[in-house]
């Protein structure tokens, strides 16, 4: 048996180099999502600054609400997690 190819957790040599793919692939989304992440909780920052600015509440819980929901929908209970993580780095401790 041969020794196991740089982490793939395979000795095999051509699941080892479809699993190095995969993870590259992995790799370049988990960028995106990091991007794309701070971009976000950029924007919900203005959000809440522009409407305290202009009088209004710092947090709109309806809008909260729509969030969790349409996570909650679309991927479950994990859903419901990442969204209270979304909302929290938009909107800073409270």
């Amino acid at each position: 048996m041969s020794a196991i190819a740089h982490d793939t957790g395979t000795s095999a040599p051509e699941a080892a180099s479809e699993i190095a793919s995969l993870r590259e692939r992995i790799d370049a989304i988990d960028d995106t999502i990091i991007a794309l992440w701070k971009e976000r909780a950029a924007i919900s920052q203005q959000v809440g600054r522009t409407r305290v600015a202009s009088g209004g509440t710092r947090l709109v819980l309806s809008r909260e609400r729509e969030i969790m929901d349409r996570f909650r929908a679309e991927l479950g209970a994990d859903g419901a997690q990442l969204a209270l993580l979304l909302l929290r780095a938009g909107r800073g401790p409270l």
